[in-house]
Parts: C-alpha cells; structure tokens; sequence
C-alpha cells in the first residue's frame, strides 16, 4: 500500500474519530503519522498542529452558526495558554525522540481513561481567576509540547473552571485549541518548511472531509460505545508508543 493511499485512509479515521466524539480524536494523528507514514516523533507533532488548526477551524464555524461558542471566556482562557504553547513548542524540538514518545503515550492512555470512565463533568460554582489561569496555562503547554488539540483536557476544565455550559463547552474548546495550536506552531516555523506536504495534505483533506460522516455516525451510534470503542484504541496506541520508545 503506497503512502498516498496510507495518508489517505489515516486522515479519513481521524477525522470520522473528531466528528464523531468531538473532542480527543486528534490525539490519534501523531501515532498514525509516525507509524503509518514515516514521519520522525518531532516532525509529527509539527504536523499534526497543521492538522489540528485546519480541522478545528472548520469544526468552529459550525458550533459558531449554532450559537454555541462562548466568545470571551474561550479567549480569556487561550490567553493564559499562549506563552506556554509558544514556550512548549520551542522546547519539544530539543527532547530526545524516545522521551516525546513515551509521554506522548502517556497523554494516550490518560485519554482512553477518561473515555472509558467518562462522566459528564460537574458545572463550577465561582469561578477563580488563579485556577482559570493554571488551567489555560496547562492546556497551552500540553498543544505546544505534543501537537495535539487537547479538547478531551479543554472541555471538562471550561464547564469545572469557567461554568460554560455543556452545549457551547466543544464549540468553545476549539476556540482555545484553535489559538494554542497557532501559537505552538509559529514557534515550530523552523522546522515545517522541511515536513512531507505531500502526505500531509491528503492527510488533511480526508480528515476535513471524515469529520463530517463522524457526525452522521454519532446520530446513529451512542456516545457511550463510541467512547468505549475509542478507548480501547487509544490504550493499544498507548502499549505500542511505549514499547517502541525504547527501540
């Protein structure tokens, strides 16, 4: 099977994962990068932020036409994230590969988790300016550091943090991921004019494309067997990072 046709059929799975769950289908394009198409731990991450901004972008102005974006508290939030998403993604660059790898499976396996026991997070009550500020901080460093959007970590912190509501908490989410990914990716700059663009566009473009059948697939499977589903394959990409790491 050619790279064309891998990135092709990568891109269609991550995007029928993001359409369908909304939020932590991104985690799944570093590995798929890496272990599909060749692409170095560092050089997927700066790929996968490509990735990430265009599929967001796209996912925003549909939650946007809805109504269901929290323009200021998704800004105040990305706000406290940007200098560590610039500061991440400067640093990642300079970690040995074997290192990004295993805590790029760690982040995996705290994601399955959380969809394996997923629970509707309970909304705050006043919100404290000190814990929105560590949260957004956590957030921008973890999309910096990883190349990933994070929304499985963004949701539940705006309804815990910020007390935005359940229906507008993912459409806000890729607001904050949105200007994180940005950020990470303008201190990357470097090193994407030497990326593969002619798999990562194919990549792109079925992942674009994937995320809208992922949403005719959500209003015919429920949400609890997708999450199932989909952690279980995010704890074997979990095992299979982890192993690999130390070859």
């Amino acid at each position: 099977m050619t790279a064309l046709v891998l990135a092709l059929l990568a891109g269609a799975l991550v995007g029928l994962a993001l359409g369908s769950l909304g939020a932590g289908g991104s985690i799944l394009t570093v590995p798929a990068l890496v272990y599909l198409l060749g692409f170095s731990p560092a050089a997927a991450t700066t790929a996968s932020l490509v990735i990430v901004i265009v599929t967001s972008v796209t996912a925003l102005v549909a939650h946007a036409r809805r109504g269901a974006v929290r323009w200021r508290a998704g800004l105040l939030f990305a706000a406290a994230g940007l200098l560590p998403a610039a500061g991440a993604g400067a640093l990642s660059a300079r970690v040995p590969e074997a290192l990004l790898t295993l805590m790029f499976a760690a982040l995996a396996a705290l994601a399955a988790v959380q969809m394996l026991r997923r629970r509707t997070p309970r909304v705050a009550g006043r919100a404290s300016a000190a814990r929105a500020a560590g949260a957004g901080a956590g957030l921008g460093a973890v999309t910096g550091f990883l190349g990933v959007g994070g929304g499985f970590l963004a949701v539940p912190a705006l309804v815990t943090v910020l007390a935005v509501p359940m229906s507008a908490a993912v459409g806000t989410s890729l607001l904050v991921i949105v200007a994180n990914a940005l950020v990470a990716l303008a201190a990357r700059a470097h090193s994407a004019a030497g990326l593969d663009w002619a798999l990562i566009m194919p990549f792109l473009a079925t992942a674009v494309l994937g995320a809208w059948d992922g949403r005719r697939l959500a209003a015919k499977v429920s949400a609890a067997a997708l999450q199932r589903v989909f952690g279980a394959v995010l704890l074997a990409v979990a095992a299979t990072m982890s192993v690999t790491a130390f070859r």
